[in-house]
């Protein structure tokens, strides 16, 4: 369960990071649509649950989804972090 968290954690994370460096050079990522964002995470929870409701594999999808709830706890405080160190 912990082998879940810690790869589906910090594989959000490289996802969303990619993005952000992606953006300014993809013209394609400047005018995306702001739902778009969320497919990532919307596949991401669709293959956790499926893995989680399978016996062989519910363990694996019981640390997927509470690598979710870390990736979503963490990438709030950065970005609070980062807000509040911004100009006003």
């Amino acid at each position: 369960m912990g082998f879940g968290a810690i790869i589906g954690a910090l594989s959000l994370y490289v996802i969303y990071i990619g993005i952000v460096f992606a953006a300014p050079s993809n013209p394609w990522m400047a005018r995306a649509d702001r739902f778009s964002i969320f497919i990532p995470v919307v596949v991401y929870l669709a293959v956790a649950i499926l893995l989680a409701v399978r016996r062989r594999t519910s363990l694996f999808g019981a640390g997927l989804l509470i690598g979710l709830g870390t990736f979503t706890l963490l990438g709030g405080g950065l970005c609070v972090a980062v807000l509040s160190r911004a100009p006003a």
